[in-house]
């Protein structure tokens, strides 16, 4: 798993508890000791990238030291900013005998599900069309499993909910023309509501008409520049971080398998925590015996992917510290020069 920090994007997933935060934090570190300007960027909603760092973040770029930047996205303040974009958006485009239903169907929307991940796919596509004029990578400390994983699949229903605020709100001939053009068959039998938007949408649309059709391509456009930098496994890799215990070797498998049918690269597994070999003691003893099974169900199981082994430690790493001792362990891990 060398190759990882030469890639652009790096998304770091698992089970909640297993320490993705740490080894996040601890790469983005490696990375920057390594002479490459980064950005992590903590996506759960339980942040805990400025408690691994010992320092104030929140939503907001923070110097964490040279060539280090961190950034927590505030879910609830992005659903918000989201929400209110979309309605000043819709606005413009309709007539004011229809902004009470716009607002109507926008607060609905904000309590609706999938209304965070959507507010914070819009955030992380941008960081990522943005980034690399400043960063040469960006590092992603992701939500538990199940959230990152529909965030990842969420470009195609953000194309589909779009059409659906349209369809709800605007029932002019000529609003319906902007959906005709958008998807022919109103979205009905389209396999994928992301397919290549038509270069000429809006033709023979009027002004107000084209504006709107014109707003829906753009969102669309940077939904699929994100969607083939994820895919892109020169571009992107995502890494699970698991602990040698039952339930995070399962749901990892199932996220696998999930990855898999989206065509998004796997570029590796840390396992972390894992007993060092003098850990000594009955109570350890009997604990490195089940330990061993699973690593070997482990390494049965993700056999076609590169595995990391990380050390259980005595205290979890916490400040530039520790987490500095951590990355000359994950250096030595992967096989690299810091």
């Amino acid at each position: 798993m060398k190759s990882i920090l030469d890639r652009k994007v790096v998304l770091v997933g698992g089970k909640g508890g297993v320490g993705k935060t740490t080894v996040s934090a601890s790469l983005a570190l490696l990375a920057a000791k390594q002479g490459k300007n980064v950005l992590v960027v903590s996506t759960d909603p339980a942040h805990s990238l400025a408690d691994a760092f010992g320092v104030k973040i929140g939503d907001k770029l923070t110097s964490i030291s040279d060539r280090l930047t961190a950034l927590e996205i505030d879910p609830d303040r992005e659903v918000a900013a989201h929400i209110d974009r979309v309605t000043q958006q819709m606005k413009r485009f309709t007539n004011p005998d229809l902004f009470p239903e716009v607002e109507r169907q926008m607060r609905l929307s904000k309590q609706s599900p999938g209304a965070q991940e959507a507010a914070l796919l819009e955030r992380i596509a941008k960081l990522i069309d943005e980034s690399e004029q400043n960063y040469d990578l960006l590092i992603f400390d992701t939500a538990p499993t199940g959230h990152t994983l529909r965030l990842l699949t969420l470009p195609e229903a953000m194309a589909a909910w779009t059409q659906g605020m349209l369809r709800s709100q605007n029932r002019s001939e000529e609003f319906e023309g902007v959906l005709k053009h958008l998807s022919p068959k109103s979205g009905k039998d389209v396999h994928n509501p992301m397919a290549n938007p038509d270069q000429h949408a809006s033709d023979g649309l009027s002004e107000r008409s084209k504006a709107v059709s014109e707003q829906l391509l753009n969102r669309q456009r940077l939904f699929q520049r994100t969607r083939r930098v994820l895919q892109d496994a020169q571009h992107t890799a995502i890494v699970f971080v698991m602990t040698p215990e039952r339930l995070p070797i399962q749901e990892t498998e199932r996220a696998m398998k999930a990855l898999r049918a989206e065509h998004l690269p796997v570029g590796g597994i840390f396992v972390n925590r894992v007993l060092p070999d003098d850990a000594d003691g009955s109570f350890l003893a009997k604990r490195r015996v089940q330990e061993a099974a699973y690593l070997e169900e482990i390494d049965k199981t993700f056999a076609q992917h590169e595995l990391v082994r990380l050390p259980l430690l005595s205290e979890d790493p916490q400040g530039l510290e520790a987490l500095n001792a951590f990355s000359s362990l994950l250096s030595s891990a992967l096989g690299t020069n810091e």
